[in-house]
């Protein structure tokens, strides 16, 4: 028989992901990236752009300003900290 008990089973949580631009890399381990996404307004049917600022935990300080970040949601590193770098890629002009 098989059971059905709540505390076996286990739920899969998925992380989400961004990718943006980053806008300050002062700070020791801390960077702050700019996301922006495109919306709909929903009575004019325009698109607009919003973006928002997100600190990133930056474990070897490998990114500069410029760079293109991509991160992902993990516990809390500080009080506005919740983010850590996947990949980053050096951005060219």
């Amino acid at each position: 028989m098989i059971s059905t008990n709540p505390s076996t089973i286990k739920k899969t949580v998925t992380k989400r992901e961004f990718e943006g631009i980053v806008e300050s890399a002062t700070e020791d381990k801390t960077i702050h990236v700019r996301v922006s996404t495109t919306k709909m307004h929903p009575k004019y049917q325009k698109q607009y752009v919003t973006s928002k600022k997100y600190a990133v935990h930056d474990e070897k300080n490998t990114s500069t300003v410029g760079d293109t970040v991509r991160f992902r949601e993990c516990r809390p590193y500080s009080k506005t900290k919740r983010w850590y770098v996947i990949h980053s890629s050096t951005h060219v002009l």
